[in-house]
């Protein structure tokens, strides 16, 4: 039998019978197979599989695991090219480029561990569907015979989303800078006096979308700030106007402090305003019906500091974790981004320092210091 990739050889019935019972009968293979929660499935040196665990079976919607012992991954994961050549997985013109393919392949010769993206176009139900799987395939030798451990974990939705937030952030931004460009001629030709606001908008619009794609990429962040110089008066002016009609600021009390020092400072406003938000949404929604958040500037030396209290502790424990991407004491999915951003926008982008106390006494201060 002819082969594009690995080799077609594949193992007799009573060679195979024998490998099957070497694994099921070592408690270390038994113990692996029951407490491993992802996909498993051992494979002999002719990349035939001599043992799934139940997550495997479960994926693939059958009863009993004979049922896919002695076939290889493709067969059992229903690869469309898995049927191209009479030896099946591993041996089409499509393997030599099949993520789990390859790594078996290189832990069978480099006898080291390997990893791969593999995508996989199945046949389920007479429906092809493309799925993204990490492959991690890693060699043990047990009574004298070599075998592969596959560790399969899906990541098709991942790769999805991924894919989806690149072509709408390329496409978005084409559009927006499109927008930007046509409102700054129109400013130029004065068609509208309402020109310049539409030009103004349409930047800052911009500018958001690179602040969410900057979230969703999380620490390799690639955003350029724009630093320009704003006064403290444009601050806090944009500060009341955000949250003039703001849903959290309904039926609270939001005092900011006059007496703030008269200064100039170059700073990306866009993202000054994102932490300096955050920082008043959060204590607005620990705050009661008729309370009150207090908002203030202090100049230290050479830096100025914008602090926000309320009058709520955090406890112990959600303090230690109060910066952690993810992490919330909200029920809802998506939470937990606004004091990582912080954090993000505060220190790795604008070089400030975040920092916050909080006691039973003294409530709550986050305070984000920025060099003038």
């Amino acid at each position: 039998m002819d082969t594009y990739f690995a080799s077609p050889e594949k193992t007799n019935d009573s060679e195979l019978v024998t490998e099957i019972e070497i694994v099921s009968n070592n408690p270390v293979m038994s113990g692996l197979l029951q407490s491993i929660s992802g996909l498993l499935a051992i494979l002999d040196e002719n990349r035939q599989i001599v043992a799934v665990n139940d997550s495997f079976i479960q994926m693939l919607g059958i009863k009993d695991q004979e049922n896919v012992l002695g076939l290889r991954p493709g067969n059992v994961l229903q690869c469309i090219h898995s049927e191209d050549k009479p030896a099946g997985c591993g041996t089409t013109k499509f393997c030599s480029t099949c993520g789990a393919a390859i790594a078996i392949v290189s832990s069978l010769e480099k006898n080291t561990p390997s990893e791969r993206i593999c995508a996989i176009t199945a046949n389920r139900g007479g429906q092809e569907i493309d799925i993204a799987l990490i492959v991690k395939s890693n060699l043990i030798n047990i009574e004298g015979k070599r075998f592969v451990l596959l560790f399969l974990q899906d990541v098709t939705k991942q790769q999805q989303r991924a894919a989806l937030e690149r072509t709408f952030f390329h496409d978005i931004n084409n559009m927006l800078s499109i927008l930007v460009g046509t409102s700054e001629l129109i400013v130029d030709e004065g068609v509208s006096e309402y020109s310049r606001d539409i030009y103004q908008a349409s930047i800052r619009l911009l500018k958001e979308v690179s602040i969410q794609q900057c979230l969703s990429q999380g620490d390799s962040c690639d955003y350029l700030p724009a630093w320009h110089e704003f006064t403290t008066d444009q601050i806090v002016e944009e500060i009341l106007s955000f949250f003039k009609n703001h849903p959290t600021a309904r039926d609270k009390n939001l005092e900011i402090a006059r007496n703030y020092p008269d200064l100039s400072i170059k700073i990306d406003i866009s993202l000054l305003l994102r932490v300096l938000c955050n920082m008043i949404i959060n204590a607005l929604e620990a705050t009661e019906k008729n309370g009150t958040v207090k908002v203030w500037l202090e100049q230290d030396n050479n830096f100025i500091t914008f602090c926000v209290w309320n009058a709520q502790e955090i406890p112990q424990d959600i303090a230690n974790r109060i910066f952690s991407r993810n992490f919330s004491t909200k029920k809802q999915d998506g939470r937990g981004i606004g004091t990582f951003s912080m954090k993000l926008f505060g220190e790795k982008l604008l070089g400030g320092k975040i920092s916050f106390s909080t006691s039973e006494k003294d409530g709550t201060t986050f305070k984000f210091s920025y060099p003038v």
